[in-house]
């Protein structure tokens, strides 16, 4: 969060620091995460379009290069995610949340490269079920399922312990590797959804580990702000 409107990039926006809107500068950050840790390896400033990227006297001031242009954030993280693999990361799967799922561009450009996906999404998306030939919004999908359709999982160890959720999966489009996997909460019956796609055959396991794994990013977030105040950046230019 920043106090004035110098910084290269700050704005009014809604900011998860601040659970608000405030002014602040927006980044998007690429971590790693591996059976032997994870990390932060990747990031790029949010430079909005109309209050930043068309406005040459302030990008001249804050000394942003031509160069860069407005990127909308999937596509920052899609630029971040082709570096890292292309300088040899190695990589089966992304994960991210709403803001980056919810962008058709994003996973196709994974499809493309054969990187699977399990990617948060709002419950409306529309997604086609009976082997296409059914059109029919995430949540509604959800509310047809039977009983017998969920099953208990856990997603990894959260800052309460283990975190355990009903889950449940259909396969969506005409291939056997793409899914609409759907979270359910245990205690509040609150429903959570994902579009996923994987080059291969995977079991419902395997995509709510992933699912899972996306908290890596929050976690390295914590790191970062005790250990090198992340969330006390400073630089202007």
């Amino acid at each position: 969060m920043k106090k004035g409107t110098a910084s290269a990039g700050v704005q009014r926006p809604y900011t998860g620091t601040a659970g608000r809107i405030e002014n602040a500068q927006v980044g998007v950050f690429l971590a790693l995460a591996t059976s032997r840790g994870r990390a932060l390896i990747d990031r790029r400033l949010y430079l909005p379009e109309d209050s930043w990227s068309d406005d040459a006297e302030r990008r001249e001031a804050a000394g942003i290069p031509a160069t860069v242009q407005f990127a909308t954030k999937p596509r920052l993280a899609t630029e971040m995610i082709d570096a890292a693999l292309d300088a040899g990361a190695t990589a089966s799967w992304v994960t991210a949340d709403e803001a980056y799922g919810q962008d058709p561009k994003l996973r196709a450009a994974l499809e493309t490269r054969g990187t699977g996906y399990v990617l948060a999404v709002a419950c409306s998306p529309r997604v086609r079920i009976n082997h296409g030939r059914t059109l029919a919004r995430a949540d509604t999908v959800a509310g047809r399922l039977p009983a017998t359709a969920w099953q208990r999982h856990g997603a990894g160890h959260g800052a309460k312990g283990p975190r355990h959720y009903d889950w449940a999966w259909i396969h969506t489009g005409t291939d056997r590797h793409r899914h609409l996997l759907i979270r359910r909460n245990r205690t509040t019956g609150e429903l959570a959804f994902y579009l996923c796609w994987s080059p291969a055959t995977v079991p419902l396991s395997e995509l709510v580990r992933v699912a899972g794994v996306r908290w890596s990013v929050e976690e390295c977030f914590q790191a970062t702000k005790g250990q090198v105040g992340l969330d006390h950046y400073q630089v202007r230019h």
